[in-house]
């Protein structure tokens, strides 16, 4: 068995990280498989950074501010957003206008990664392979 590729939703980086008991018995159970690789969009980073600085992430201030070495810490790649991962994201038909949620399905699609999320939005988009 090879390794298995993931891609982790904003908030699912967030709960593996501070708040383990959000998380689903099977996504947790992703998390700790040893053979796994998590990827990290980097639009995640701007989600993080923008949400805290407009008072949204109350409790998450550490993060947000060392967030290239909470990422290494906790094992995860970061996914950088090509051109191709933008235009397919502005161009797939989606009515759902959420720019960091359009990236996170055209980078799990385009880079063939499950999308580890409790986001149901992403349900509709039956080429993104969901867990959660």
């Amino acid at each position: 068995m090879g390794v298995i590729n993931f891609l982790l939703d904003t908030h699912t980086l967030l709960w593996a990280i501070r708040e383990p008991n959000k998380l689903s018995k099977t996504a947790k159970g992703a998390l700790n498989n040893a053979e796994a690789q998590f990827y990290v969009s980097a639009v995640s980073a701007y989600e993080i950074s923008y949400k805290h600085k407009i008072g949204k992430l109350i409790g998450f201030e550490d993060i947000a501010k060392n967030y290239l070495e909470v990422l290494r810490e906790f094992g995860a790649v970061e996914l950088p957003i090509s051109a191709h991962h933008a235009h397919y994201a502005g161009s797939f038909d989606w009515i759902h206008r959420d720019p960091f949620d359009r990236i996170l399905a055209a980078q799990a699609y385009i880079e063939g990664l499950t999308l580890i999320t409790n986001d149901d939005v992403f349900s509709v988009l039956p080429w993104v392979s969901i867990l959660w």
